[in-house]
């Protein structure tokens, strides 16, 4: 047979093989799979000898997938967002901010940097509004170096209340409370220390949420070893690993923590990252059960949550009153996309990594929530948080 009658049999065997198979009309994307592209030999790389006898280091090993699977690019999402889990504290980039959120769809940004400390809380309210008056929120962050002053959770409380005066919307609690925050007797201030107690009874009276960072992913409590699922990312960061006799345990922080949520029933609190355990989303529900002013937002944590895409999809359509968006990434349109793609599309083998930073060598598969849900996830439920506002 002639060699162009072969490459013809060939495309005629490949569409009738697609069809039978229920594939053609995925726009599946990949070289050799669609077209008339023919798949080219691979290129030899440069490998030295150490790399050719098996002893590549990890850190550097960055290998190329050979998967050819759909890939849906989704560059606004199916409703307007609001995220609220960013970091906006470079004040200088807010109009660079603002137009990735008008490119992307993003209708709010919540920014946890309203420090208490040094009142940059009141230069970051301003520096927002007069980039926009309502499309940046900034959450008040207490400051827990001055807890041995008299009556500290009242001085705090009422800092809080200029703050909200001022436009603050919520409270930002970060990790460094329970874990290496000190009193001045050196003794690690507890999430749950009854000193603060004034402090999140007023987050109740004014009507707004208290989002709490307490704890850490669970391998950040394990030691960086050849069985640390997230080394990659705890080789660049050591400093994110807490397994130290002078840290406290995880389950010692999600306690105490809990203990608080459970002492202030009128106060609505935001567990982020999933709570700080998505690895164990049973657990998760148990306390979305036992907790009604507790809800949790997904930020960071699609990397844990796309490796059990069925899990997860059950758990946010059973508690889709209860989640929030969120990023922790500063605006940025690969970053967004990324996360739009998780919960709109059933793409598989998602590479999660432009979401935030690379958490492990693993890939994620889409959820494909349902409309209902995913608008509450994106912004209805957000909107019933900030509504119960008392100001």
């Amino acid at each position: 047979m002639h060699k162009s009658n072969i490459i013809k049999s060939m495309k005629h065997n490949r569409r009738n093989f697609l069809k039978k198979s229920g594939l053609a009309g995925l726009s599946l994307t990949g070289m050799g799979f669609l077209g008339d592209n023919i798949i080219p030999k691979p290129v030899a790389n440069d490998l030295n000898t150490t790399e050719s006898n098996g002893d590549l280091r990890l850190l550097d090993w960055e290998p190329v997938t050979q998967m050819v699977v759909k890939e849906t690019e989704v560059l606004k999402p199916k409703f307007p967002v609001i995220d609220i889990h960013n970091h906006l504290r470079n004040l200088g980039e807010l109009e660079n901010y603002l137009k990735v959120m008008d490119d992307t769809g993003v209708w709010k940004v919540v920014s946890l940097d309203g420090r208490s400390e040094d009142n940059f809380y009141i230069e970051h309210i301003q520096a927002c509004q007069r980039v926009s008056k309502n499309r940046f929120v900034v959450f008040f962050t207490p400051d827990f170096s001055r807890i041995d002053d008299p009556d500290f959770g009242i001085k705090e409380a009422e800092k809080l209340e200029h703050a909200v005066e001022l436009g603050a919307r919520g409270v930002k609690i970060f990790k460094a409370l329970g874990l290496t925050v000190k009193d001045s007797s050196g003794n690690l201030i507890r999430v749950d220390d009854p000193r603060i107690d004034p402090f999140w009874a007023k987050c109740g009276e004014l009507g707004i949420p208290c989002l709490m960072h307490i704890s850490d992913p669970k391998a950040f409590f394990t030691p960086i070893d050849r069985f640390n699922e997230r080394y990659d990312e705890l080789g660049e960061r050591p400093h994110w690993a807490f397994f130290s006799d002078e840290f406290p345990d995880k389950e010692d922080l999600l306690t105490q923590r809990n203990r608080v949520i459970e002492r202030h029933p009128d106060t609505t609190f935001i567990a982020t990252h999933m709570a700080n355990l998505p690895e164990e989303l049973g657990r998760v529900s148990m306390w979305l059960e036992k907790y009604p002013n507790m809800y949790v937002d997904i930020n960071a944590r699609i990397s844990e949550l796309g490796r059990q895409p069925y899990t997860c999809r059950k758990f946010m359509i059973k508690y889709q009153d209860r989640i929030l968006f969120g990023t922790d990434t500063p605006p940025r349109h690969d970053a967004y996309r990324v996360y739009f793609r998780f919960l709109e599309t059933d793409d598989e083998y998602i590479n999660a990594d432009p979401s935030h930073h690379r958490q492990g060598r693993w890939r994620i598969y889409g959820v494909y929530l349902p409309d209902e849900v995913l608008e509450k996830i994106y912004n209805k439920n957000a909107v019933k948080i900030f509504s119960e506002f008392k100001g």
